[in-house]
């Protein structure tokens, strides 16, 4: 038997997202975003309240977005529940080293294995209370560490964390168990 639940959002799993941006004086903000994904092949769709964030993508319209990993969880909640703008020590207290980004004016942050580099391509449904950024991915940056023996990053070195919006907790993502548009094959 099957149980219902009302409208909520649980689209399973939800990435950790860290959004990167400059402020209005250069300083590098974060903060984690769960509510954002692939829009096409070159770009991205991220739900954005109004935040540091949001001021500063008015000001620069570049941004970089990373996935936050199980070494760097408690440093990307942290940027999730501390305000930039209430917190102007935010970034020391993360211990995150930020530098700027090779191909836009946003910070980059070491700790973090692989970043997109952004642009916003449009800002929907803008009110007071934020919008929906559609954006362009420029470039895709990875920490060599994470290359496996192909040369492409391994997901699974990474050590990615989800969000459950369930239970409000975040998941380490798992092995390998196939492969995709491969395995289905089976079923020809």
């Amino acid at each position: 038997m099957m149980k219902s639940f009302n409208s909520k959002p649980w689209l399973l799993p939800q990435p950790v997202l860290i959004i990167g941006t400059y402020d209005k004086e250069g300083r590098p903000n974060a903060m984690n975003a769960a509510w954002g994904g692939q829009w096409d092949m070159h770009e991205i769709i991220i739900s954005l309240g109004s935040h540091q964030t949001t001021d500063n993508l008015k000001v620069n319209s570049e941004f970089t977005v990373a996935f936050a990993t199980q070494e760097t969880m408690v440093a990307a909640d942290y940027v999730g529940i501390a305000s930039g703008r209430k917190t102007p020590d935010k970034m020391e207290r993360t211990g995150w080293t930020a530098e700027k980004a090779p191909n836009v004016n946003a910070p980059l942050f070491r700790q973090l294995p692989m970043t997109l580099e952004c642009r916003v391509k449009e800002k929907m449904d803008e009110s007071e209370t934020g919008y929906y950024l559609l954006a362009e991915i420029v470039n895709i940056v990875c920490d060599e560490q994470y290359l496996g023996a192909d040369g492409q990053p391994d997901v699974a070195a990474m050590h990615l964390i989800t969000y459950d919006p369930v239970h409000h907790t975040y998941i380490a993502l798992g092995e390998t168990v196939g492969k995709a548009f491969a395995d289905g094959k089976r079923l020809m």
